[in-house]
């Protein structure tokens, strides 16, 4: 290990030539805009860009999943996958040009996902620059289909129909420089929806209240007792509705998440809230859908895990803390499947879900140096036992 932990310093420097190249990736791919459900044509970007880098093969998988492959010097040793989701929450309107700087590039879902993506895409020219080989294939994926109501559909897809088995697989995200996610949660994200213009007369002076009465859904939700042991919490993250200050608002909707490290505990929290859901309903005549968007199951390997252990140490080699935390990204789904994953955060930046995010390019080198480690490590066996 000590051997590829000492080259990484250098691997910055190295990676900083090609600074030019790296950053236009970042900016093509982002400046398409990608919301989920409708990734074809950055999907179709991405492929250009992996074929123009000469990967050994570039392909799409049954779900549209855009593919790259590079050809591993053994082809007894499983593949390594790095992913990268290609969606993001922006819709098409938004403007999505970005402006680059010295330090700095902004613009709508650099952080989340298109950094990633832009690294992803600037992989296979990375490793020749650094002259590397692997005994693996390198499977870079660019997933669709991730966020919100995508509820993770590509990679779900991806691992259902890919027919050898993985050795283990790195997932990218914008940031943060540190992240080091081996765990994920059981969570149920959800939306209520209140509509109440039916019950509504003409001149509007019914005293029920759409806004009013997910207030009082909120106010129920607050007073559960959760428990601290298994960890779980409920976060209100959403609400919307009305029409204009004067006028009772007829509809509204209320979007939350459970999330807890004992599924058993995150369905028992779902069942209350839909109790306390259809009390309201009744209490006031009328009819709220409580409606799961998405959801996923807590999954995890062990702190003390070699692929742990040694992202860790990569990390540490350049200088960085590694901050542990739940994911609710692709990592899960590896996880769920068995197989050893981390996720990785490539920089540091702000406003990470706003139209002006904005990412440092600088720490940016760094990042692709420990995604660069962390493949080395899994293709030295750090997830063979």
């Amino acid at each position: 290990m000590e051997k590829y932990l000492d080259k990484l310093p250098s691997y910055v420097e190295t990676i900083k030539l090609i600074k030019e190249t790296i950053i236009a990736n970042i900016v093509f791919i982002g400046q398409i805009p990608a919301p989920t459900f409708k990734e074809k044509r950055r999907a179709n970007f991405f492929m250009e860009r992996l074929v123009e880098f000469q990967v050994d093969e570039c392909t799409t998988d049954g779900y549209r999943n855009p593919i790259g492959i590079i050809r591993g010097t053994s082809p007894l040793k499983p593949p390594v996958f790095v992913v990268a989701h290609l969606d993001t929450i922006f819709k098409k309107d938004i403007d999505h040009n970005y402006t680059v700087k010295k330090k700095t590039i902004t613009g709508a879902g650099v952080l989340d996902n298109s950094l990633g993506v832009g690294i992803l895409a600037s992989l296979p020219l990375i490793f020749r620059k650094l002259n590397l080989r692997f005994e693996s294939d390198i499977v870079l994926a660019g997933v669709i289909q991730s966020l919100g109501r995508g509820n993770l559909r590509g990679i779900r897809h991806l691992l259902k129909t890919w027919d050898t088995p993985i050795r283990g697989a790195i997932c990218l995200e914008g940031v943060e420089l540190g992240r080091l996610n081996y765990y994920s949660e059981g969570m149920i994200r959800c939306e209520v929806e209140c509509d109440i213009s039916l019950i509504l007369g003409p001149l509007q002076k019914f005293k029920s209240n759409a806004i009013l009465i997910l207030n009082e859904v909120i106010n129920q939700i607050l007073e559960l007792r959760l428990p601290q042991r298994p960890r779980s919490r409920v976060i209100i993250g959403k609400i919307s509705g009305g029409f204009k200050h004067g006028t009772i608002a007829s509809k509204a909707k209320l979007g939350f998440e459970i999330q807890s490290n004992s599924d058993k505990m995150v369905k028992s929290i779902y069942n209350d809230i839909n109790d306390i859901i259809e009390d309201i309903s009744h209490q006031n005549e009328i009819e709220m859908k409580l409606k799961t968007i998405s959801n996923l199951s807590a999954a995890s390997i062990k702190y003390n895990h070699p692929l742990v252990k040694n992202a860790g140490a990569v990390i540490e080699s350049l200088g960085i803390k590694p901050i542990c935390e739940p994911s609710e990204s692709e990592l899960s789904i590896f996880l769920s499947h068995k197989i050893p994953a981390v996720t990785l955060g490539i920089t540091q930046g702000e406003n990470i879900h706003l139209e002006k995010a904005m990412m440092e390019i600088e720490p940016m080198y760094k990042g692709i140096a420990q995604i660069v480690g962390a493949i080395m490590a899994i293709d030295g066996g750090v997830c063979d036992e």
